[in-house]
């Protein structure tokens, strides 16, 4: 694994610690490359998943979703031309035996232990599965390299269920799995991650790339809803040799990570190469007809593809904040935008061994739950409470006090700027929606 900075280090070490993420099986010595997401975690990237869904899916009429299956037929991948392009150069240490994606080392001797390099050598980035009871008489197929498959296959499904006409796209959220040598640096580059993709059908006499532009300033624009700083931002435009077999043109949008820039998401001109293929191979007609110019076509095909992981831990990485305060203590917090926050208000009793707060306090808690999602806290002094809430990034934290239990107000004090105020309990459902 790469050495990670002091900075990623700081970022894992928190995430771990408030729940975000784990190292998958980590009680059997940990599996390389596996994560798994905590209680925070899951919230935060559900928060991340629906922002996307409803920037580019609910707020449109041109697209639609599905949701395809993980395993595929075999011939698939064999139409796709994975089984064939789907291969990546490694090298291996012959002292320690690990292995490495040449592309990402630096010098020739093994980044672990300084042994000698063997050459590089093309191995499958897919990984091989077996359907049936008795593994030599089944079918072998794989686990899906990528989901937009699964939306090519049901083209036709869609356009016979549905009333949508070109242009228009279909959309999904799914798991894929690489079988790749790993570079490490956390969550960045794993054997299983989630995509968030979309397959945008045009007419072949459609300007393409007007559309592609379109895509690319909408992924800017969901960057700055999730609270990455488009300053942070660079398009890549990939050279011809270095693109996918399937691409006429891609850009890769990179990230300034704390290990460097690299790949945060990805945008492609498919053209019709999918639909062509899978035409040839399934022997099934996957021709277009516009009933209005009477154009009969196999469509070209944008594609908008946006890591779940990565963009998990880009947002990370960009709330991450480490601050000195006027008396001289540090605390750690993270600015997340309100949307995705996993826990959008904290509710305190100002001292758990008073009946009466406690339980005004809880009435509070159920009261504000019912309109957004909020963390109870009774454990440890006020100011310990607040610093966890720093560290989890929840924008606002309310307090239950003796004064509370007089007139009915309680103290809110705001994540970013530490300011506190009194709100009526009456007013909170507006006082919060306003700011959430």
């Amino acid at each position: 694994m790469a050495q990670l900075n002091k900075s990623m280090e700081k970022l894992v070490s928190l995430t771990k610690r408030r729940g975000f993420i784990y190292s998958g099986s980590e009680i059997y010595g940990g599996l390389a490359s596996t994560y798994d997401y905590g209680p925070l975690g899951v919230e935060l990237k559900n928060n991340i998943k629906n922002v996307w869904w409803k920037l580019f899916v609910q707020d449109r009429e041109d697209i639609v979703g599905i949701d395809g299956g993980i395993i595929l037929s075999p011939k698939v991948w064999e139409a796709s031309g994975h089984i064939n392009e789907f291969k990546d150069p490694l090298v291996e240490c012959k002292k320690c035996h690990h292995r490495f994606r040449p592309d990402k080392l630096k010098g020739n001797q093994c980044p672990d232990c300084g042994g000698e390099l063997t050459k590089e050598k093309l191995f499958s980035g897919m990984f091989e599965t077996t359907i049936g009871p008795v593994k030599e008489e089944g079918i072998l197929t794989y686990l899906r390299p990528e989901t937009a498959q699964a939306i090519f296959i049901n083209f036709n499904n869609v356009l016979s269920s549905t009333n949508v006409k070109i242009p228009f796209g279909i959309a999904q959220i799914g798991k894929a799995f690489r079988n790749e040598i790993t570079t490490g640096n956390f969550i960045f580059r794993t054997i299983e991650f989630e995509q968030m993709e979309i397959e945008y059908f045009i007419s072949p006499k459609e300007n393409w790339e007007k559309v592609f532009n379109s895509f690319l300033k909408d992924m800017h624009k969901y960057a700055e809803m999730v609270g990455i700083s488009n300053a942070s931002l660079y398009d890549h435009d990939i050279p011809e040799k270095e693109r996918a077999h399937y691409s006429k043109k891609t850009i890769d949008i990179e990230y300034e990570w704390p290990f460097g820039r690299d790949e945060l998401w990805g945008l492609a001109y498919r053209t019709n190469y999918d639909l062509t293929k899978h035409s040839e191979y399934s022997e099934q007609n996957m021709d277009y007809f516009d009933d209005e110019t009477r154009d009969k076509y196999i469509p070209h095909v944008i594609e908008p593809s946006c890591g779940v992981d990565r963009t998990v831990l880009a947002v990370l990485a960009s709330a991450y904040d480490e601050e000195k305060l006027e008396d001289g203590e540090e605390r750690i917090v993270l600015r997340l935008k309100p949307e995705i926050a996993p826990y959008k208000v904290a509710v305190f009793p100002l001292l758990r061994n008073k009946p009466d707060i406690v339980k005004k306090a809880r009435e509070v808690y159920l009261q504000v739950k019912s309109d957004f999602s909020t963390f109870w806290d009774e454990r440890g002094n006020i100011g310990k409470r607040y610093r966890y809430q720093d560290e989890i990034g929840t924008p606002f934290c309310l307090t239950v006090d003796f004064d509370t239990l007089d007139d009915d107000t309680v103290t809110v004090r705001d994540r970013d700027t530490m300011k506190q105020i009194r709100v009526k309990i009456s007013e909170l459902k507006d006082w919060f929606a306003s700011r959430l």
